[in-house]
């Protein structure tokens, strides 16, 4: 695995009324990011506690996951959710830690 690779950790909080909209619209573009070349995982995950859905990512780099923002089924969906939206996502974007003899 590359010293690039980058992680991202996305909390999703649709409002109440737009949660399984939210959860299908992310669910229906799962195959298409999985096929994208850099993806090495993207997992949708939801909370029974706060009604927010989670994605868990994983891009060979930054370059990648820029791909993915360009690509039609992304844009799709975030033009959807800027009505959905109870707050703006929280993204976070990480790169693993390694010691020196990795």
């Amino acid at each position: 695995m590359s010293r690039n690779t980058l992680f991202v950790f996305a909390k999703i909080s649709p409002k109440a009324a737009h949660l399984e909209d939210a959860r299908a619209a992310l669910l229906a573009m799962l195959p298409a990011t999985h096929a994208e070349p850099g993806c090495l995982q993207f997992e949708l995950h939801s909370s029974p506690d706060d009604g927010c859905l989670y994605l868990y990512e994983e891009w060979v780099d930054r370059q990648a996951l820029d791909d993915h923002h360009r690509q039609p089924h992304t844009k799709a969906v975030v033009a959807q959710f800027e009505q959905w939206l109870a707050v703006p996502t929280e993204v976070t974007l990480l790169h693993r830690v390694r010691d020196a003899t990795h």
